[in-house]
C-alpha cells in the first residue's frame, strides 16, 4: 500500500471539496480548482476528511494512488493558504522592481525583461534581501512561473552570479589557478 496515497485529507475550514466519481472541485478564499482524476482511482469525501483508494494492486493503480493523493492535498492546500516560490539574485548591478503587476528584471542583459504574470499569479519584490516571490494557489503553475523567471539568467558556477531559488545549493567550480609560474 501507498504511504503517501493512504493518508486522508483533512478539509479545512472555509473550503468546499466536491467529488463527482472522478471530477474534484475544490473552492476556497484564495480561488477555485477544478481537476479530473485516473477512473481507476475512487475519491470519498466523509465528514470532512477526503480519501483516495485504489480497487487493485496493479502496477498502473500504484503508481496513480500516491499522486493522486498529493495532486488533491495540493489542490485544498492551494485554495485555502496558497503557495509560494522564492528567487534570490546575486551580481553586480543586478535588479528586479515592479512596474504596475509585470515584473522588470535588469540582469546584466542590453535591455530590462519584463515577465507578465499569468492568470491568478503574482509577483512581489524585496530589494533589502534581493528576492522575488511567485505567489498563487496552483503549486503546479506557480513552480513553472518560477521556473521561468529563474531561467532568465540561470547561476553560473564561477561566480556564483544570477537567480537562484532560495535554499538552493549552488555548485560551484574553481576558476583559473592563476598566472603561469616563473
Amino acid at each position: 500500500m501507498s504511504r503517501i496515497g493512504r493518508l486522508p485529507i483533512a478539509v479545512p475550514a472555509g473550503v468546499q471539496v466536491e467529488l463527482n466519481g472522478t471530477f474534484a472541485k475544490v473552492t476556497g478564499p484564495k480561488g477555485m480548482m477544478e481537476r479530473t482524476f485516473s477512473p481507476l482511482m475512487d475519491l470519498t469525501l466523509e465528514n470532512g476528511v477526503v480519501t483516495v483508494a485504489r480497487r487493485s494492486d496493479i502496477a498502473a493503480e500504484r503508481a496513480l494512488h500516491g499522486t493522486t493523493r498529493a495532486v488533491l492535498n495540493n489542490m485544498i492546500r492551494g485554495v485555502s493558504a496558497g503557495f509560494e516560490r522564492i528567487i534570490e539574485w546575486d551580481g553586480v548591478g543586478y535588479r528586479a522592481e515592479m512596474n504596475a503587476k509585470n515584473l522588470v528584471l535588469y540582469m546584466g542583459y542590453s535591455h530590462p525583461i519584463v515577465v507578465e504574470p499569468p492568470q491568478n499569479i503574482s509577483f512581489a519584490v524585496d530589494v533589502k534581501t534581493r528576492q522575488i516571490k511567485a505567489m498563487g494557489f496552483d503549486k503546479e503553475q506557480v513552480g513553472q512561473v518560477a521556473a521561468d523567471v529563474r531561467a532568465v539568467r540561470p547561476v553560473e558556477p564561477y561566480l556564483g552570479k544570477g537567480l537562484h531559488y532560495l535554499g538552493e545549493k549552488i555548485r560551484r567550480k574553481a576558476g583559473k589557478s592563476g598566472k603561469g609560474k616563473k
